[in-house]
């Protein structure tokens, strides 16, 4: 059985006159407060998202010495089921708790009684003192959040006894590892046998571990008080900045349309560092429901961790350990043009999206109207450019406050010109990301070569044998082409139907077919020219076999002809490929092969970086190139 506490001393008649006959140096009125929670307790405190079911406390006077009257609050919980380890330590039940009054109006008579007891020991502000730092930052604030409760400022900032303790005791154990009962052991305090009241033992022996440290030597107890954050501040990230990666964790599983505010209320009650939330963007620079965060010290991180599968609306959300270097990687940038953007501190960043490429600052102000300024004007517009200059129809905005925001996101699919535009909330870690992005792609455009060489050569020739098909879904198979093409699809040569990717490997929306001749093609481009495929039109025009060879090794079509392919492809063993594996490729097929006797499906050409993912295949997976495109010639 738990040792009970040592009996404080009892009050004077006149506490307030004791105070000034014996002005003794100390911090002002302390409220010692335990909690508990219907699911884990101890250091699991607020692990399990339960709620919280009851509140403990008591008003120390440290000058005088004095103490209050000692309060017990049931809080009534929406989930009135108990774990094991809950209903055994408390010997609560769900009925009596069902009868409690609900966190609101427990919060309530909280501060109406603690200023009541603080005014009879002489007045002044008062702090709370726990033990640990669950209770506030694991418990209170997270639930407060859910159910939309504004707190009091006085739960914002607190005192931990296990670091008080350890302050006048560093050489006992690490404060993490202090509790009440191993406190009172250390300093030998005598308890009582005959407490056994859920959470009056604790606040007791708290009270009386207080008394005795401020009877000790050191001056520093209680003079610096552990806070909470009570608004998450934005700000930019330097590639220069080291990240310590004991402080970094990566949440999985957020709604794609979280912002950071969102990211920070899930965390609510912890310290984040300033510009600590880093939402992660995809390929195609849309956020991909992962964010990584910082957090001011380790532990801070520790908790952090702690809240794994804790749940953001029905979602729940991973949290894993990350590293500065992932951190720095997307949140960092070393633009002086994106660092006097983000320079401004307290502004709210919305990300615009699909904007013209003629659009200038004027048509974006005007766009969003006098009733939701930009800070700063066109100043506080940053456009995004590919690196030779071109706009890319994204762009960033500042604004003042929150209300001037929510009246920009009212112009989301607002149209300017014949475009409609979307807003979203945004991050200074996400404008590093989408301008580290495009600063680093190369200046050909998304066509490039494929990733291993053509199978087969392609026989050189002008005539216009061949059609394209551009405005492919990209969800488009071969079967969806031949569909596609119909009657025509009897005169495509075998091996002749070739699908291009883009940079990241996925389907570009364009195609080359080759015909039997380019009468052949030319009818198949007059018959199924803007035909429908899935709801979508598409274009298909006559072009020659060197076009399409072009094309499909990285070069490029446009009104001004031909631009060169970004390098020459090896023409024998792929890179990656030994000896063994490149053996069992197929043979180098004739230019023009022979006709076969099995179906036409069977013999459509299925690019080399698309055979490995067939089964039986025996070649690995492919590999990106690692060579780096070089500048188009202007024409």
């Amino acid at each position: 059985m738990t040792p009970p506490p040592p009996q404080p001393p009892p009050s004077g008649p006149n506490p307030a006159a004791d105070s000034a006959a014996d002005p003794r140096p100390g911090p002002g009125p302390l409220v010692v407060l335990f909690g508990a929670t219907a699911g884990a307790l101890g250091q699991d405190l607020g692990s399990d998202e339960t709620d919280l079911i009851l509140l403990v406390w008591q008003v120390v006077e440290p000058r005088s010495r004095q103490v209050g009257t000692l309060h017990k609050s049931l809080v009534r919980a929406e989930a009135a089921a108990l774990s094991p380890q809950c209903r055994e330590a408390s010997g609560l039940s769900a009925d009596s708790l069902a009868r409690a009054e609900p966190l609101d109006k427990v919060l309530q008579q909280f501060s109406q009684l603690v200023s009541g007891d603080v005014a009879l020991l002489g007045g002044g502000p008062y702090m709370l003192c726990t033990d640990g730092q669950q209770l506030l930052r694991q418990v209170l604030h997270p639930e407060a959040s859910r159910k939309n409760l504004a707190l009091p400022d006085t739960f914002f900032s607190f005192y931990d006894l296990r670091r008080e303790f350890h302050v006048q005791h560093p050489s006992t154990r690490p404060a993490r590892d202090l509790t009440v009962a191993t406190m009172a052991q250390d300093l030998g305090l005598e308890t009582d046998a005959t407490e056994d009241d859920f959470g009056v033992w604790e606040v007791k022996t708290m009270v009386a571990v207080i008394l005795h440290l401020l009877d000790g030597p050191s001056g520093q107890l209680f003079s610096k008080p552990e806070v909470v954050k009570q608004k998450y501040e934005t700000g930019p990230c330097s590639k220069a900045d080291v990240v310590d990666s004991e402080t970094v964790v990566r949440a999985r599983g957020l709604p794609w349309q979280s912002s950071d505010q969102d990211v920070a209320r899930f965390f609510t009650g912890l310290n984040i560092a300033r510009g600590g939330v880093a939402l992660c963007l995809n390929a195609q620079g849309r956020r991909n429901g992962e964010a990584l965060i910082r957090f001011v010290d380790s532990e801070q991180r520790d908790l952090a961790l702690q809240r794994h599968k804790h749940h953001m609306g029905v979602r729940y959300i991973e949290v894993y350990k990350a590293t500065g270097e992932e951190f720095v990687k997307i949140a960092g940038g070393t633009s002086l043009e994106v660092a006097r953007f983000l320079s401004r501190e307290d502004q709210v960043i919305l990300r615009l999206r699909g904007l013209p490429f003629s659009a200038g600052p004027a048509d974006v102000l005007g766009f969003l109207g006098p009733e939701c300024p930009v800070t700063g004007g066109a100043d506080g517009l940053l456009f995004v450019r590919h690196p030779d200059g071109r706009p890319t129809g994204d762009a960033f905005a500042l604004f003042a406050c929150e209300e001037l925001a929510q009246a920009a996101l009212r112009r989301h699919k607002g149209t300017l010109g014949k475009r409609y535009i979307e807003l979203f909330r945004s991050t200074a870690a996400e404008v590093q990301q989408v301008l580290n992005r495009y600063a680093s792609s190369p200046l050909l455009p998304t066509l490039t070569a494929p990733l291993l060489p053509i199978p087969f050569p392609l026989a050189a020739g002008t005539g216009r044998d061949c059609v394209r098909l551009r405005g492919l879904p990209y969800t488009a198979t071969i079967e969806d082409i031949l569909s596609f093409l119909g009657e025509a699809a009897a005169d495509i040569r075998p091996h002749g139907v070739h699908m291009v990717l883009n940079q990241q490997g996925r389907p570009s929306g364009d195609a080359f077919i080759q015909m039997t001749s380019a009468e052949r093609a030319l009818a198949a481009a007059q018959r199924c020219h803007k035909k429908a495929m899935k709801e979508r039109y598409v274009e298909v025009v006559p072009c020659s076999t060197e076009e399409m060879s072009h094309v499909l090794m990285g070069g490029t079509l446009g009104r001004s002809g031909m631009s060169p392919p970004p390098c020459k492809l090896p023409c024998e063993c792929p890179r990656g490929l030994g000896k063994k594996e490149a053996s069992h490729r197929p043979p180098t097929p004739p230019s023009r092969p022979p006709q076969h006797s099995f179906p036409l499906r069977q013999q459509l050409c299925i690019p080399l970086q698309h055979c490995s993912q067939l089964p039986g295949c025996p070649l690995p997976p492919p590999r990106l190139p690692t060579t780096q495109g070089q500048p188009l010639n202007s024409t």
